[in-house]
């Protein structure tokens, strides 16, 4: 089994819709930290699981420098925000999304 990890950082603002009162109900930012974790029993025909490359338009064209509740349509959690990354990359089993320090969410296919 081969399993490669992209890291990148992306700069995105979001506000989120809760059941409670919150400071995060505002519009505001965060230089998220993302892991995205792929892996195939086979490599493709240029010799990898998948582009790395791939793997960044991917995440940074739809989420960069953009208001998440503009660009997705869910509640834009850092939970629902690692579950549709890995829903993006075919070969994408895992993806930890940091919204600040100290504050994780991991989302892993069974």
């Amino acid at each position: 089994m081969y399993t490669v990890i992209k890291r990148l950082e992306i700069s995105a603002s979001h506000s989120l819709s809760l059941s409670y009162p919150s400071k995060c109900e505002t519009l505001h930012g965060h230089n998220w930290i993302i892991k995205v974790y792929c892996r195939s029993k086979e490599l493709n025909a240029d010799g990898m699981v998948v582009d790395f490359t791939f793997i960044k338009k991917t995440i940074n064209d739809k989420l960069d420098h953009k208001n998440l509740n503009d660009v997705l349509d869910f509640n834009p959690t850092a939970e629902n925000l690692a579950k549709w990354i890995c829903d993006q990359i075919d070969t994408c089993f895992k993806v930890e999304v940091q919204e600040s320090e100290g504050n994780t969410a991991v989302y892993e296919k069974d």
